[in-house]
């Protein structure tokens, strides 16, 4: 039976002149600093985010912990967006790996008011833990692949940078944001003061994402990726797919958020869900479930199509360069025969 998965484009698998620069690629030992392909991928990242330099890491959970265990000294606050994926679903390594107090933050679909963020704000005193950094996320998983505009980026840098606190891009999906809102990525890296994007993501790589930053921060970043077990050997291999997809997978990326669009309409079609295709902007899809979501996608997971439960009453569909506007209507199709 044919699989349609529109649970994450995490699934997405590589594509054939991936295997290729894989079997191709020269390699060395990365924590020794000599394999070239890697170098290669962390310069093309720079270049492409105007950074000053970046780091290939396993994976985003592992980048957002490096990034909050460099900037944020243990015992102080970092602000985050109350849904976000930093605070939510990365097993709490705000507590655990760098020892600081998560302060959550009510949003409009992502975007933290720049006044409630000046609220927000602490200053230490014999009672209160002082903010050290400010942790932003686009495009935004919970609110529906939600992308935050640079002016909104630029904004909240201005209120951190009153209180001199750098700003953290969870940019796992960056570029969706860029292609769904027609700018350059480097409009919206500009007013941040690190970025992790995910290659394994939308972009297809096997496995791995960028951190980015000034110099010293990546120096830093480099020795913390060390003490997580991130150091990897031979990494070339997996860095030849990065280079691939910087260079030839962001633009394709467009498909996947028109048929998320596709999608939205169809689902708005069905009677016991409730969605507003005009909120759908760039490749996640959430819908709103009056079924148990465990039990309709049990029922669709029979009919060869695959989503997933996204808290109660929610279930999230992503597009990816995996499924086509086939597995769209096949989706829309068995859900139907399911009213």
């Amino acid at each position: 039976m044919k699989i349609s998965d529109f649970r994450s484009d995490t699934v997405t698998k590589p594509t054939k002149e991936m295997y290729e620069a894989m079997v191709k690629a020269p390699v060395g030992d990365d924590v020794l600093g000599d394999d070239p392909t890697t170098k290669e991928l962390e310069k093309l990242a720079a270049d492409m985010t105007d950074f000053e330099a970046c780091l290939f890491v396993p994976s985003g959970t592992m980048g957002n912990a490096i990034a909050v265990r460099v900037w944020a000294e243990e015992g102080t606050e970092v602000i985050v967006e109350e849904m976000s994926h930093l605070y939510n679903s990365e097993t709490a390594h705000l507590a655990v790996i760098s020892r600081v107090m998560p302060r959550p933050v009510k949003s409009n679909r992502g975007m933290i008011d720049p006044e409630d963020l000046r609220k927000s704000i602490r200053f230490q005193t014999e009672h209160r833990a002082r903010t050290s950094l400010v942790c932003l996320e686009n495009t935004h998983n919970y609110w529906g692949g939600k992308a935050l505009p640079p002016e909104y980026l630029e904004e909240v840098s201005k209120v951190a940078k009153e209180h001199n606190l750098p700003v953290h891009l969870d940019g796992a999906r960056i570029f969706n944001a860029a292609i769904f809102l027609k700018r350059d990525v480097k409009e919206f890296t500009k007013h941040v003061d690190s970025l992790m994007f995910c290659l394994s993501k939308g972009l297809s790589c096997p496995v791995g994402s960028m951190l980015c930053g000034s110099k010293d921060f990546i120096e830093k970043a480099r020795r913390v990726r060390k003490m997580l077990g991130g150091g990897m050997r031979q990494v070339g291999v997996l860095a030849a797919c990065g280079i691939y997809a910087l260079r030839n997978m962001v633009s394709r990326l467009a498909e996947d958020h028109l048929n998320a669009k596709k999608l939205a309409e169809g689902l708005a079609e069905i009677p016991y869900f409730k969605i507003n295709p005009d909120d759908v902007e760039t490749n996640i899809v959430i819908v709103e479930s009056e079924r148990d979501p465990e039990e309709v996608c049990e029922k669709m997971r029979e009919k060869g199509v695959l989503a997933l439960p996204f808290g109660p009453g929610r279930i999230r569909f992503v597009t990816h360069k995996d499924v086509n506007e086939e597995d769209v209507e096949r989706a829309i199709k068995v859900l139907k025969e399911m009213s």
